[in-house]
C-alpha cells in the first residue's frame, strides 16, 4: 500500500527526509515559497484543502519554473463553499488524494520560508492534513504579507489589510486573484516589493 505508514508502518521516508533538511543551519542562499490555497471554509478544525498554488522566489526574483499547482480530491465540500474559487473552473485537471497532495507541497517547499497573505489559517489546515496522516506539524519558517506591511507602515499588529488593497497600495496589477495559483504568484509581487522596502 502507497500509505501504509497510516496502518502502522515506520514514518515514511518522505516526512524523514523533510525533516531532515532543518537539521543544518546554511541559509546562505535562502529560498521563499509563496503559497496560497482554496479550501471548503475557514473552519481549520473542519474543512479541507481543495487545491494549493506555490511559487518559488529566490533574492529580489521569482524563479521562473519553479512553481506547483495541485488539486486535492475531496468529498467533504458543497459547490456552493466554492463558488467563487478557480477549483470549480477545473474539471479536467488531477486530483491527488490528500496525502499524495501532502507528500508533493513537503517535496517542493523543503526547508524554504513560507509566505502567504493573512497565511496562518493556510498554516493550521496543512497542519491539520498532516495530522490526520499522523505526521508533524509544518517546520517551515513563515511570514505574512499583512504583517510585513503592518511593520512598513508603522501599524497596530491587529489592523488587517486585503490582499485586493495591498496591491492597490503597491500599484500591483491583480490578475486571476480567484484561484490558489493566481493568488500565490500576486502575493509573490506583493512579498518583492514589501521585502524590498524592508530590506529583508
Amino acid at each position: 500500500m502507497a500509505f501504509d505508514w497510516l496502518t502502522g508502518g515506520s514514518t515514511p521516508q518522505f516526512w524523514k527526509n523533510y525533516v531532515a533538511l532543518f537539521e543544518g543551519d546554511d541559509k546562505e542562499h535562502r529560498r521563499y515559497v509563496v503559497f496560497d490555497m482554496e479550501a471548503s471554509g475557514l473552519d481549520w478544525k473542519e474543512d479541507v484543502i481543495l487545491s494549493i498554488g506555490a511559487i518559488g522566489v529566490v533574492g529580489n526574483a521569482i524563479e521562473v519554473g519553479d512553481f506547483l499547482q495541485v488539486f486535492v480530491q475531496q468529498d467533504k465540500f458543497t459547490t456552493q463553499s466554492v463558488a467563487l474559487s478557480g477549483v470549480l473552473k477545473e474539471p479536467k485537471a488531477e486530483k491527488f488524494v490528500e496525502a499524495e497532495a501532502m507528500i508533493q507541497f513537503l517535496n517542493f517547499v523543503k526547508d524554504a520560508t513560507l509566505v502567504g497573505h493573512n497565511v496562518n489559517l493556510d498554516i493550521e489546515m496543512i497542519n491539520q492534513a498532516l495530522k490526520r496522516l499522523d505526521l508533524g506539524r509544518l517546520k517551515n519558517p513563515i511570514m505574512d504579507t499583512n504583517t510585513l506591511y503592518q511593520r512598513w507602515k508603522d501599524l497596530p499588529d491587529d489592523s488587517h489589510i486585503s490582499l485586493d488593497e495591498l496591491c492597490d497600495v503597491l500599484k500591483i496589477g491583480k490578475s486571476d486573484r480567484h484561484t490558489a495559483s493566481g493568488n500565490a504568484y500576486t502575493t509573490a509581487l506583493v512579498f518583492l516589493k514589501l521585502k524590498r522596502k524592508l530590506g529583508i
